[in-house]
């Protein structure tokens, strides 16, 4: 959720706070009929035109932030109903992940092509001569699209000489890059789940706040109250998220004091990623495999998997920095089980992997920590610790930022074998992430290193981010710079025989 859409980060940011308080005292999940009242007292609406609808928005928001699904406008169901399922310390998920809370949908109008007021009726009126279907025409005021046969080809706006001509389009639909919003029976948006891959993009687009995705805060801080052995591990776009004064090390110690046993860079899992796929890439391509893809990203894995099932084979068998991570904490103590905490919803979906789930157990985004922060009173500029953070390398801090991950690899296998002439390409963005598949399979890539990332600028984008592209892209490079190892072979936490060349 971007900082642009205040009304909304708060809206949020109290559900999940009220989620993890409950769970911190031990309420009675039975409590959640009176908590839409709480957290929206009074009578008077202060986004909608309605109190009630307003509080039956924040009702559905608390069911998927407990893991419940979305309960459906024609069928009566109290809030609480499916409440034991929730009540556990373990992750309990309902697919889908990605959920429309249908009666907060405005059902925005599909895409289309409107004329503004610039239009001056101009003599030449490039748009009518465009137009191959004939749906521009010159009406008293300005030109005229009829909608009903426009064939939404854009050759009007292109020509305009104005630029009277604006595209509309509902944001989350725009937002998607494998075409996964359709349209109910009443016009409001509805997820296919054959096509999502949960980037979660759709969810920050739209302004109403209308498309969310289910959470495992209630069921981690059972966890936290009844295990010691839970450790925290944080994605490397994490600096800058929690306001500019919180530092590094004041992050991490918020974290332990939420109950964690300890904390880990996922920048970590990052260096034996880059390890592992540097390796791949040279014994692979193009001998075995004409190109290949980086693991890191799930949406992106997901998208080649749906879409490009032929060109699945070809992105990296490495297992994504998170995994590495987890795997690394899991060798140094057997009964850990292991958080995420992130920028991306996606990872929920990667942690229930037949291979990743004794490794992962909770996915949880950086807006639900802060949600989990407020519940228990932290507030991070004010603690008070003197301690470096030395997990990663520079490279591996820098798979935040789109590039980074491609960057690493190279740089790592260059090291290995520097006769090597290595091309690498990326994108962000599921948009561009599929045109670039579609190079790939055209064999238009072939001996490339391919990045994808899912969302614009990579990780520091996601959907569980809470601040900037450009402020966490400042303290993400800041701290990267920071780090003692240069490369993951200079990193000594991580095991020798895999450091070695």
């Amino acid at each position: 959720m971007k900082e642009s859409y205040v009304n909304l980060i708060n809206i949020r940011r109290q559900v999940f706070a009220k989620i993890a308080k409950m769970a911190y005292d031990g309420t009675d999940l039975s409590e959640l009929e009176k908590s839409s009242f709480e957290i929206l007292p009074g009578e008077v609406a202060l986004y909608r035109d309605s109190i009630f609808r307003e509080r039956a928005i924040v009702d559905e928001r608390l069911r998927l932030t407990l893991g419940l699904d979305v309960r459906k406008p024609t069928d009566y169901h109290r809030v609480t109903d499916g409440i034991s399922e929730a009540d556990v310390d373990e992750t309990q998920f309902i697919e889908p992940l990605v959920n429309v809370i249908s009666f907060a949908c405005e059902a925005c109008p599909t895409k289309a092509y409107n004329v503004t007021d610039n239009c001056r009726k101009c003599l030449a009126h490039p748009c009518t001569n465009v137009c191959p279907v004939n749906a521009v025409s010159i009406g008293k005021d300005r030109a005229i699209i009829d909608q009903d046969k426009c064939i939404k080809c854009g050759r009007c706006k292109e020509t305009c000489p104005y630029s009277a001509i604006v595209k509309y389009e509902r944001p989350c639909a725009a937002a998607c890059g494998v075409n996964a919003i359709e349209s109910d029976y009443l016009g409001r948006a509805k997820i296919n789940v054959d096509r999502c891959v949960s980037c979660g993009n759709c969810i920050i687009q739209c302004p109403y706040g209308a498309i969310s995705d289910k959470s495992q805060i209630y069921q981690l801080v059972k966890a936290l109250k009844n295990n010691n052995h839970i450790y925290a591990i944080i994605a490397p776009s994490f600096l800058g998220q929690f306001g500019p004064l919180a530092t590094p090390v004041q992050i991490f110690e918020g974290i332990k004091q939420l109950g964690f046993e300890d904390v880990v860079e996922v920048s970590l899992g990052a260096d034996i990623t880059t390890l592992r796929e540097a390796k791949e890439f040279l014994e692979r391509v193009p001998e075995e495999h004409p190109y290949m893809g980086t693991s890191c990203c799930n949406s992106w894995t997901i998208m080649v998997q749906k879409l490009f099932p032929d060109q699945y084979q070809y992105i990296s068998d490495s297992a994504s920095p998170m995994v590495e991570t987890a795997k690394y904490i899991k060798n140094k103590d057997p009964e850990a089980k292991i958080a995420f905490i992130g920028p991306c919803i996606s990872k929920k979906l990667e942690a229930l992997r037949e291979d990743v789930k004794d490794f992962v157990h909770f996915v949880i985004t950086y807006e639900e920590l802060m949600g989990m922060f407020v519940a228990k009173g932290i507030e991070l500029s004010e603690i008070e610790v003197s301690k470096d953070i030395q997990d990663a390398s520079t490279l591996g801090r820098g798979y935040a930022i789109a590039g980074g991950v491609a960057e690493a690899v190279k740089n790592t296998a260059l090291k290995i074998d520097p006769s090597r002439e290595i091309n690498v390409e990326g994108a962000s963005t599921l948009h561009e992430c599929v045109k670039l598949m579609r190079l790939a399979k055209a064999g238009k890539k072939n001996g490339y290193l391919l990045e994808g990332m899912a969302c614009s600028g990579g990780c520091i984008g996601g959907p569980g981010t809470i601040a900037s592209l450009n402020r966490v892209r400042k303290a993400v490079t800041e701290f990267k710079n920071q780090s003692e190892y240069e490369t993951p072979f200079d990193n000594d936490t991580i095991d020798e025989k895999l450091r070695s060349k």
